[in-house]
């Protein structure tokens, strides 16, 4: 790996990824393609698979790591640059300092009351915040608007990267669980330092 790339792998990643590419059919060398394709969440998603290197479009770079090519769109580069590729328990995962702007979008001024608020901040206060309070983190309500409820996460949960998880796994199963009428759980925390949401969840 050169001073010069943008992206990072780590060796045990950088290994498995040759071996994968080394199975690939055909004669031409490929080359690993990542392309960010959005966000979920605080976090980039991407894209990745291997192409011949071949087919490599104009306005892509390629970098070499061993002898691995990796490649992506230059327009990508600024939202992977520092970005490290590793390995981890699940696979492969990218580790990214970056973050992407999400769009502003504060909390409506709704109701904070009513049989639906009291039963939300019931269940808020008995079952979701001690959940999570190992972690050193709360939740509020900061507004209820029809069946939707928004909530903002402090302590701990704020800006933490697994918050997208904490969300989804607990607080909103809780939520949508314990209180028929909820249908929608929106987190409007900002998790770098305004107003900004990053998840949304609705009941399927």
């Amino acid at each position: 790996m050169s001073e010069n790339t943008v992206l990072n792998i780590e060796p045990a990643a950088l290994e498995m990824i040759k071996e994968l590419r080394d199975n690939e059919p055909g004669d031409g060398e490929f080359g690993l393609s990542i392309e960010v394709t959005g966000f979920r969440g605080p976090q980039f998603s991407y894209e990745l698979a291997f192409v011949p290197l071949a087919d490599k479009a104009e306005n892509w770079v390629e970098e070499r790591h061993d002898d691995l090519a990796v490649i992506f769109p230059k327009a990508d580069s600024g939202k992977l640059d520092g970005a490290i590729l590793e390995l981890t328990e699940d696979g492969l995962a990218m580790n990214n300092p970056n973050r992407p702007a999400t769009p502003e979008m504060a909390a409506p001024a709704g109701d904070l009351s009513g049989p639906l608020v009291d039963r939300v901040n019931q269940v808020l206060v008995e079952q979701v915040n001690p959940a999570i309070a190992a972690h050193g983190g709360g939740a509020e309500l900061v507004s209820v608007d029809g069946t939707i409820a928004y909530l903002r996460l402090f302590g701990g949960c704020q800006g933490c990267g697994l918050a997208q998880v904490t969300l989804k796994q607990g607080i909103e199963r809780i939520l949508l669980e314990s209180i028929d009428e909820l249908t929608q759980v929106v987190d409007v925390t900002d998790h770098a330092s305004g107003e900004d949401p990053y998840y949304e969840s609705q009941k399927k």
